[in-house]
């Protein structure tokens, strides 16, 4: 069946099954591979996008439910919250082997674009459903406030 989706602020039609994982559509049928694949159960993060705003799991997100919402993948994190963080993962040197990197940045976006300075509880919250098998967490955590500490100084906090 034909599916229309907004990802990245253009719109993109897709024949695929309804059940089809979003992830999959994403990936295979329009080549954005920065999304990954990690667990299949909406478990690690790995497949976080951004879907009206809000970090969601896109292993289980079936498109036929995501039609009609706008939905961001790390290729089109344009946002305030997500250049700081781009930076402040370059600066600190935040990856490791980089696999989760993309579901990481993405959830903290999301984040920091409702939050524009969380605290260490409130980054451990939003964080805690994204796993690093390389152990990376306290520099996602420093990422994540130097992130939140550059958006204010450039007044794009709210």
């Amino acid at each position: 069946m034909a599916y229309t989706l907004m990802i990245n602020g253009k719109r993109h039609d897709v024949d695929v099954d309804g059940d089809m994982p979003l992830l999959w559509v994403v990936r295979d049928h329009l080549q954005f591979t920065g999304t990954k694949f990690g667990c299949g159960l909406a478990q690690c993060g790995a497949c976080t996008m951004q879907v009206d705003g809000v970090a969601t799991r896109t292993c289980v997100l079936t498109v036929a439910s995501a039609v009609g919402k706008n939905i961001t993948t790390i290729e089109g994190l344009a946002s305030p919250a997500g250049n700081a963080l781009q930076q402040a993962w370059v600066e600190l040197q935040v990856p490791q082997c980089g696999y989760c990197q993309s579901g990481q940045i993405m959830s903290a976006a999301a984040l920091l674009e409702s939050n524009a300075n969380p605290s260490d509880a409130e980054i451990d919250a939003a964080m805690s459903g994204n796993i690093c098998r390389c152990g990376t967490y306290s520099r996602i955590k420093a990422g994540i406030k130097l992130a939140a500490k550059d958006m204010k100084n450039v007044g794009g906090a709210a």
